[in-house]
């Protein structure tokens, strides 16, 4: 059987976390060096989005994780210990962590990765007045850049259309000026309205 249909199983066709039975994916628990059963857990893309910081948490939602931290799969354990600790600041979930219980070799894994040592911030791209950006929105810069390895000077009030978000850079966008692709701190430019 393959690994997709094992963890479908176990599951129940329902998210390991929060038990929905939306759209499933696997998710692989960081670090691994390879994917098995226990490493491994079934994810609603909701639970997916928030635990890869690419939605705001959502409280509420994760009330689930008093139930599933009690899960004798190993990936589970992981997971709900480390959105425990992003969420330490309710009481709810600082009562679950006293009561959670993972042996020494589930807890280096768990902090392994240093997510548990964040907070529940949700790692998106702002501009200079911290309104949120998006692939294809108008910028403006709110200061004159001089571009590295060309003579292009971006003024201050350029309007950038068409943004690119830098996928693993928060700080950065991409756009084109005077048509040339160059990168952009995001702390220099602020949301068209």
């Amino acid at each position: 059987m393959k690994l997709n249909e094992l963890l479908q199983e176990r599951a129940n066709h329902q998210c390991e976390l929060c038990q929905a039975a939306a759209t499933l994916t696997v998710y692989e628990v960081p670090p691994q060096s390879y994917a098995d059963q226990d490493n491994c857990i079934l994810i609603c893309d909701t639970c997916q989005s928030q635990i890869a910081r690419k939605a705001e948490l959502d409280s509420n939602h994760w009330q689930c994780l008093t139930t599933s931290m009690w899960s004798e799969v190993p990936g589970i354990q992981i997971v709900s210990w480390r959105m425990l600790q992003r969420l330490r600041h309710e009481s709810w979930a600082m009562e679950s962590l006293d009561m959670i219980y993972l042996n020494d070799e589930a807890l280096a894994w768990a902090k392994a990765t240093g997510d548990h040592e964040s907070d529940a911030t949700v790692d998106l791209h702002r501009d200079s007045n911290g309104a949120i950006l998006q692939n294809g929105d108008t910028v403006i810069l709110t200061k004159s850049l001089d571009v590295k390895g060309s003579t292009l000077n971006a003024k201050m009030g350029t309007v950038v259309k068409n943004i690119r978000l830098v996928e693993d850079n928060t700080e950065q966008i991409e756009g084109k000026i005077e048509g040339q692709l160059i990168v952009i701190l995001t702390k220099y430019l602020r949301k068209q309205a």
